[in-house]
């Protein structure tokens, strides 16, 4: 479906996040069988860790007994963890194995265990209902584990509402006032685009032609095809897909050479893919890759686009906790929205509706009644 732009006003309250969905709980690396990972996903404190055959388990990070941190206790057995207060163990279904003691186990003596699974370089939870948790439904990132794609990428500690990150990556014509001196050109707010959606998505097309590179793409350009010089045709093809998974294929092709047609033979192609998990309702999780299909062997290019895109990300960052904080001093303000911010009502609107099917409140506490 294809719909066209139109101005409006939308609330400025914060989003609440649906239950009902995949979020991702961290890099596939950070979760191992030596230690213990304390991560808060969508407001749920987790213990994260591996049984001895390389399982991922999900649990809350409170025991029954007291409610001690089970992320401060350690790994026993094979697949067991330890409260560090009393020492309570339990399996990684969450049923208590043994008390300090006492020999008869309290059958309630269970902590919730959530469904987990490991994709795309990632570790996917599921907090909401779990005879809901099909696996189809994890967002497509297959470019973070394809032999056809190389890359890297990093997590930020975003300090703001997850849907300022959406709003943030929905509409990429800021990129000509925050990131001037890397991606950013004046051709951004001037190229028409398009917005289409369904149900559980959310694109927006746009395409320069036959303009300057900047520098970023400029250097990527030289990177394949070595002193390039001339005019290039720019893409920016940005995918959301529910809750907060949104993949942008990204790049530049030599000016004339089809490109617009689906011959990107004479360009640069990454994709920019960004997962973001609410922690709390002004904090998030934002793990993040810039993949790309060209010099695949080059661990200089992998590290020199890492380090590019944190810098990037780096000056994001910065406006979105401006922009959190502004919010938090102005909880009644309305936000007036511009035709380049379809895409972003559209993810909003997605959002609230998922939302209202699980019975819960689309926004969350203003900061002024001390959420």
């Amino acid at each position: 479906m294809t719909v066209t732009a139109t101005r409006t006003t939308t609330t400025a309250k914060l989003l609440s996040h649906p239950l009902n969905a995949w979020y991702v709980a961290g890099w596939d690396h950070e979760i191992t069988g030596k230690g213990i990972l304390s991560r808060t996903v969508a407001g749920r404190p987790l213990a994260l860790y591996r049984t001895q055959d390389g399982r991922a388990v999900a649990l809350a990070d409170a025991c029954w007994h007291r409610l001690a941190p089970l992320s401060q206790g350690k790994l026993v057995g094979r697949d067991e963890i330890q409260c560090p207060y009393h020492g309570l163990r339990y399996n990684a279904a969450g049923r208590c194995t043994a008390m300090p003691a006492q020999e008869t186990l309290n059958p309630s003596a269970t902590v919730p265990s959530f469904p987990v699974l490991e994709r795309y370089r990632f570790v996917w939870v599921w907090l909401g209902d779990p005879t809901l948790a099909d696996p189809t439904l994890v967002p497509d990132m297959h470019q973070m584990d394809s032999p056809e794609w190389a890359g890297d990428g990093e997590t930020i500690h975003a300090p703001c509402n997850y849907q300022l990150v959406l709003d943030n990556l929905m509409d990429l014509t800021h990129e000509e006032f925050v990131h001037s001196s890397s991606i950013g050109q004046e051709e951004l707010s001037e190229a028409e685009f398009e917005t289409t959606h369904d149900e559980r998505s959310v694109t927006v097309t746009r395409w320069m032609r036959n303009i300057d590179a900047p520098p970023f793409w400029r250097k990527n350009m030289r990177d394949r095809f070595p002193g390039f010089e001339g005019k290039v045709d720019r893409w920016q093809i940005i995918h959301y897909y529910f809750p907060s998974t949104i993949c942008i294929d990204v790049g530049v092709a030599e000016a004339g050479t089809g490109a617009p047609e689906g011959d990107r033979s004479r360009g640069v192609n990454g994709y920019v893919m960004n997962t973001i998990t609410p922690e709390t309702g002004r904090s998030s999780h934002y793990f993040w890759a810039f993949m790309r299909n060209y010099r695949l062997d080059s661990q200089l290019i992998t590290t020199q686009l890492r380090q590019g895109v944190h810098g990037v990300f780096g000056e994001d960052e910065a406006m979105l906790q401006a922009q959190q904080a502004a919010i938090d001093a102005n909880p009644e303000h309305e936000f007036y929205n511009l035709n380049i911010d379809m895409g972003g009502m559209w993810v909003r609107r997605l959002l609230e509706r998922a939302l209202q099917a699980e019975g819960r409140a689309a926004a969350v506490p203003t900061a002024a009644s001390g959420a």
